[in-house]
């Protein structure tokens, strides 16, 4: 597949670069990326686009559960266990980016930033200390373009090695295997759920062509 490659078709500004990532930190503002759980963020959303801006306020004021919290939440559904259980961030680290997929414990991976001496610092996390990543880490002097971002979030973390477990079986249904994305969002690239989506469909169209070569021989 592809990567970094110009969406001049479908509007996705790949070179778009943003100007920094640590000024809600800097300024103490929390963002929805503060909240770790997936279930709780999702939450928080709802809450704001309905209004309920206290119910907002008052998961957004508790962004990490503590051990038995999440216990508790996660006994629950086995799927409010998305998310609680990642690492959790150094000083001056902020999350740039995740995914979310509908495995029984909605598992979510994310990319850390922070602000080091001269250039920031990035690494991948999971909730499984990291067992299923490859490269975990790189650098930069300023922040990532959005297709840098999406480049480096799936040479460490393999999503299309993950659907392909989940869905060749099922000749790769399309709308199947977006709805198996919970979530791809970040709070500094807006286009980032959109990249990772045509990422996808340039995967299944590959995958299609496949079978269908495949069919014919």
């Amino acid at each position: 597949m592809t990567m970094g490659k110009p969406s001049v078709a479908t509007g996705i500004d790949q070179q778009y670069r943003p100007q920094g990532y640590f000024w809600a930190l800097d300024n103490h503002i929390r963002l929805a990326s503060d909240i770790t759980g997936a279930e709780r963020r999702a939450a928080y959303e709802t809450a704001l686009r309905e209004g309920r801006h206290d119910a907002a306020e008052a998961i957004l004021a508790e962004p990490v559960l503590g051990p038995s919290e999440r216990q508790m939440i996660g006994s629950i559904h086995p799927a409010f266990m998305g998310g609680e259980y990642l690492p959790n961030r150094r000083t001056e680290e902020v999350e740039i980016a995740r995914i979310t997929i509908a495995s029984t414990t909605q598992d979510v991976t994310c990319v850390y930033a922070r602000r080091g001496r001269s250039r920031i610092h990035y690494r991948a996390v999971d909730e499984y200390e990291g067992t299923t990543l490859q490269k975990l880490r790189r650098t930069s002097i300023q922040p990532l373009t959005l297709g840098q971002l999406a480049d480096f979030f799936l040479s460490c973390w393999d999503l299309m090695d993950v659907l392909e477990m989940n869905f060749a079986d099922h000749g790769y249904p399309r709308s199947s295997v977006h709805g198996f994305i919970v979530d791809a969002s970040s709070s500094f690239y807006a286009q980032f759920g959109d990249l990772i989506s045509e990422r996808v469909d340039q995967w299944l169209d590959e995958k299609v062509a496949d079978v269908e070569a495949e069919e014919g021989d």
